[in-house]
């Protein structure tokens, strides 16, 4: 795959205030539930129009003998550092990293970005890990090469686990206990900017009871980063580009998810990650193809879904390409309605709070 992967650009009326809703901020979840599966968990039928209050646990009874549920294995990487200007420890630089361009070169960004320089030396971990700024990209973000000690360190992400922090969001204000519960119990290939959480609320347990109900799971891979979470701007919603991620699927997962399908078993995507990488992988007919290159693709209301039956997801941010991609799959009005519904019940909101199952 050279080119990035893009959804034809669907013409739409559909502004960003249209994905408006209230949310109290109390509402936001600071902490994660103390049981992953003890997240509540609300149903909602497409066909019916119904809507059911559940907890995550009651997944294994949503699902069916013959389905593939298609998990989001990337894995969240340490990748917010603090350090400061080479020569200037009181210069102090926030620095995340974005994604990996080259082996030791990195898109990232960079707080303060006028102490990042073109040529600026930024050391971190009191000299652990130097980093180089040897372009300004897209919006400012600059690329930066990396330079380690070899001989002491394997790979970038040895330095990393040492020395820096898991990237929660902005409206996580709280201090994560347990570096784990940002990772999926799946998480195998290192490499995002933030975790795919709808994941988080399987535990190991779980997996074995959706196994043993004669469910099959596939593994895909996206790298999340800021494109996913960052605020659409445009006031048409047509007119907003996303950003590209790295995406993965092989051929045996491409080949089981399209078994169970052939077979009349639902297509479950674990997440807008999975769903994003699944219709990014797919042909006009649904059919899955391994690939392995970036996706652009955006989903909002308009698109037809071509590969996914179902759709696992927590609830997002107003006005976000994530509510856009769950109003897609059912629809606008009752996403909202939905998230309205949420919003008096009490539920938690966005990365370490409840989730939907979309049928």
């Amino acid at each position: 795959m050279n080119e990035p992967i893009r959804n034809q650009r669907i013409p739409t009326d559909l502004k960003t205030s249209d994905f408006y809703y209230d949310l109290p901020e109390e509402r936001i979840a600071q902490h994660p539930t103390e049981r992953r599966d003890a997240s509540r968990l609300m149903v909602l039928d497409r066909a019916k129009g119904s809507l059911v209050h559940k907890h995550f646990y009651d997944i294994v009874d949503e699902l069916r003998a013959g389905d593939v549920l298609v998990v989001n294995d990337s894995k969240v990487i340490p990748a917010r550092l603090y350090g400061h200007v080479e020569g200037r420890p009181e210069a102090g630089v926030e620095l995340l990293l974005l994604r990996q361009r080259e082996l030791d070169l990195w898109e990232t960004l960079v707080k303060p970005g006028k102490r990042a320089r073109m040529g600026m030396r930024i050391v971190f971990g009191e000299g652990k890990l130097v980093a180089t700024v040897e372009d300004i990209v897209e919006e400012g973000n600059r690329l930066v090469r990396l330079s380690y000690d070899t001989a002491k360190y394997a790979n970038i992400y040895d330095v990393l686990h040492e020395i820096g922090r898991m990237p929660l969001p902005p409206y996580i204000t709280a201090q994560l206990q347990d570096n784990e519960r940002y990772q999926t119990v799946y998480a195998r290939e290192e490499g995002s900017a933030a975790a795919p959480t709808a994941g988080l609320h399987f535990t190991p347990e779980l997996l074995e009871r959706v196994k043993a109900k004669g469910v099959a799971i596939a593994p895909v891979m996206l790298h999340v980063g800021l494109g996913t979470f960052r605020p659409v701007k445009a006031d048409r919603v047509d007119e907003h580009v996303m950003h590209t991620e790295f995406i993965s699927v092989s051929k045996e997962s491409a080949d089981l998810i399209n078994a169970c399908r052939a077979a009349g078993g639902r297509v479950v995507a674990v997440g807008t990650t999975s769903c994003r990488t699944l219709e990014s992988a797919a042909d006009e007919q649904g059919v899955i193809h391994p690939v392995t290159g970036d996706t652009g693709i955006f989903i909002y209301p308009g698109y037809r879904f071509r590969a996914v039956d179902a759709l696992i997801t927590n609830f997002h941010l107003p006005e976000s390409t994530l509510l856009m991609l769950v109003s897609a799959f059912y629809n606008r009005d009752a996403m909202i309605a939905a998230y309205e519904e949420a919003v008096r019940e009490k539920y938690r909101f966005f990365s370490f709070g409840d989730a939907m199952l979309i049928v």
